[in-house]
């Protein structure tokens, strides 16, 4: 098989999980009603059933660092694919409110572990120069998934009583090709060297790579190794955990999640009927798929800050136009056109690099430990802001809201200016000098 080819299918093999982060993170939409009423929830247990896997996915982000070192980065996306399998055909065949509550908790253990070891997997199998498209193909899966959902839910709907069975059961096909295609992809060189010592597969992995460099990474790997147990938090490692918990900080106070989750809630607050808000909320997927798409092709040809310098200034204008029109009302059908506008900033900046970035920056003896940290981070945030929004909306209104969040992208835009290495193009094993001296 053609090395470039080789590459690439190991690369999509593991942003499989992304597709199954995403389609696993919105399917609930289509079939949240239909559980209440079917086992007769009450408001505080319909948040529990929609928010479960939120909870299991903070959990796994958390012992995400552990299972990549202890098991390997390719059984630990094994395990993965079981989660996500045993998630989907347990939900589908639940008899009762528990057991549902088991398996989606079990899925979001799957979308917590998939966001770091996925990416993880991905930036220690890539060569350098193409890195940064190859991790984020684990985003535009993520969005792919998403849309998909999206998709799936409206095709199967009407198809009788046990709907929601099929909407929630239908995760068992892709989730089953990821498990199968995981098993047929190498182990990461790098956790080879690292925690079995296997020098000589690691080679056989590496010349399979990357034949001119692999020696010379073998040397830089082992160079790098220490024998002892590392911990992450500690002084010599406070500058890439400064980055990445900021990072995936501000990834999350841009307000991306409360649009996606809210997005017909908040087109209905800039003035425009329900049937048209749910038409521009589909319109956000689409426009998120696009637009990371178009950041994956320009990543490692224009590098993660330039991404990221227009992308927030993006951001900034959009969020100010949005938080305008909320408090004038007097442009309100201009507000899905703004939206639009922030998906497409947010995509091609955000949407594409955090994945990418938080798993460089790392060393290699901590690098699924602050992988661990930066997705932790983020779906801490996540879970914040999606819980918090509809409250601070109602109270102080979206105007405040967005005007907030435009403030925010204004911190964002200083973090990268001033703050943000530039790591394209560069080895993980030279991360280290471009980190510190930034």
């Amino acid at each position: 098989m053609n090395q470039n080819i080789k590459i690439f299918f190991w690369s999509l093999s593991a942003s499989l999980g992304g597709f199954l982060f995403g389609f696993d993170t919105a399917v609930i939409s289509g079939v949240e009603q239909t559980l209440q009423k079917l086992w007769e929830l009450n408001s505080l247990e319909h948040g529990v059933t929609v928010s479960i896997a939120l909870i299991g996915t903070v959990v796994g982000s958390l012992i995400g660092g552990i299972l990549a070192d202890k098991f390997g980065r390719k059984k630990s996306l094994f395990i993965i694919g079981i989660l996500y399998l045993l998630s989907s055909l347990g939900t589908a065949y639940a008899f009762d409110w528990s057991v549902f509550l088991i398996f989606r908790f079990m899925g979001g253990l799957g979308v917590g572990v998939s966001s770091v070891v996925a990416p993880l997997y991905i930036s220690e199998i890539a060569p350098a120069h193409k890195r940064g498209r190859l991790v984020a193909m684990f985003q535009f899966n993520i969005v792919l998934g998403i849309l998909m959902a999206y998709l799936s839910n409206y095709f199967l709907s009407g198809i009788g009583e046990n709907e929601w069975r099929w909407m929630l059961g239908v995760q068992a096909f892709p989730s089953l090709i990821f498990t199968i295609t995981v098993m047929l992809i190498p182990e990461s060189p790098r956790w080879l060297i690292l925690q079995r010592g296997d020098v000589s597969t690691a080679r056989t992995i590496l010349h399979s790579i990357d034949k001119d460099a692999a020696e010379q990474i073998i040397v830089s790997i082992q160079k790098n190794t220490i024998t002892e147990k590392v911990v992450l938090f500690q002084k010599a490692y406070s500058r890439p955990i400064l980055l990445a918990v900021l990072f995936a900080v501000f990834n999350q106070v841009s307000g991306i999640n409360a649009i996606i989750y809210f997005a017909p809630r908040i087109f209905e607050m800039g003035g425009i009927g329900k049937d048209s808000a749910l038409l521009s909320s589909a319109g956000i997927g689409l426009m998120n798929l696009i637009s990371t798409l178009l950041g994956i092709s320009m990543i490692d040809h224009f590098g993660r800050r330039t991404l990221m310098k227009v992308g927030s200034v993006g951001l900034i204008l959009t969020l100010i136009l949005v938080s305008q029109a909320l408090f004038s009302q007097q442009m309100s059908l201009n507000v899905p056109f703004y939206l639009f506008a922030y998906i497409s900033f947010f995509g091609f900046s955000q949407g594409a690099v955090i994945w990418v970035f938080i798993s460089e920056i790392f060393p290699n003896e901590v690098r699924a430990n602050g992988q661990a940290l930066g997705s932790f981070t983020h779906w801490l945030m996540a879970s914040f802001i999606t819980f918090t929004f509809p409250y601070f909306a109602e109270t102080f209104g979206g105007g405040i809201v967005f005007a907030f969040f435009a403030s925010m992208m204004v911190l964002q835009l200083l973090f990268v200016w001033k703050l943000m290495p530039e790591t394209k193009g560069k080895s993980l094993e030279n991360m280290d000098n471009i980190i510190i001296t930034h």
